[in-house]
Parts: C-alpha cells; structure tokens; sequence
C-alpha cells in the first residue's frame, strides 16, 4: 500500500507564551496546550505541559478513554493511584510515565519549594474527569508545606 506525501502540508507553531490556556484543570495541576483539536488542525493528539505549583497536587482524576503521556521535565513527582490511592510511583526530571485509560489518579509535587513541570501527551485529547477529593492525610508522604 503506497502512501501519499502531502508537499503542500506545513507545520503549525504555538509559541511559548502563546499555549491553549482553556484547557480541563484538575486542582493544583495546571494544564496548557501546544498541539490540541482546539487551536491546531490536530485530530487525534493533545499535547502540552502541566505544572504544580511546590506542595500543590491535582484533584483525584482519571483521564476517560485517552492514552497518556507523561515526561517530567523538571522536579520531583509522584503518582497515587489503586485503592484509595495507597499505591504511589516517584518520579524525577528525565523519568517517562504511561497512565492507562480510566486509571484513577494523584498527580503531586513533593517539593515544598521547586515547581513541577510535566510535559504531557494524551490521545486523542485532553480528557480530564475529576473525581471526589480526599484528604491530604490519606496520601503517605505527602505534606504541602
């Protein structure tokens, strides 16, 4: 099966300052978009970058059908998921994360005083379905201040 080469296609360029900002937040967890179905002529692609303050987290929340990528750029994460949101993954600048498809979780900042910053992709968008909140006491080793 021959493909067709499209010479006519060209690039589109969001520049830095110039992101996609109404975008779906889930609490601490500030999310912008570069490429997205909502300001490119992308179709089955969201990316962008995500940041949490220092102590802040987002809401529990899962992300529907999307398949998702994630890239910490820099800072200090850590995902809860499972159960009550008693399991928990560490990551640092330079580690990738596959979330699956309606998985429940917390993205967190575990620095108190460096921001977080993620870059993100997800197909085919940018779903976020935020969930009931907890208490920041059930999440094992997580302090904002």
């Amino acid at each position: 099966m021959a493909t067709e080469l499209d010479t006519t296609a060209v690039p589109i360029l969001t520049r830095g300052g110039h992101e996609y900002t109404d975008t779906a937040q889930s609490g601490g967890a500030v999310r912008v978009s570069g490429v997205s179905p909502q300001h490119t002529p992308a179709t089955r692609i969201w990316y962008g970058k995500v940041t949490n303050e220092p102590g802040y987290r987002s809401l529990p929340h899962h992300h529907g059908e999307a398949e998702t990528g994630g890239y910490v750029l820099t800072g200090v994460a850590r995902i809860y998921f499972g159960e009550n949101y008693q399991r928990y993954l560490d990551m640092q600048a330079g580690d990738f994360v596959f979330v699956p498809p309606f998985m429940p979780h917390i993205e967190v900042n575990m620095s108190t005083t460096e921001e977080l910053v993620w870059l993100t992709c997800r197909t085919p968008d940018n779903i976020v379905v935020n969930l009931p909140e907890v208490d920041d006491s059930t999440l094992e080793g997580y302090s904002r201040a």
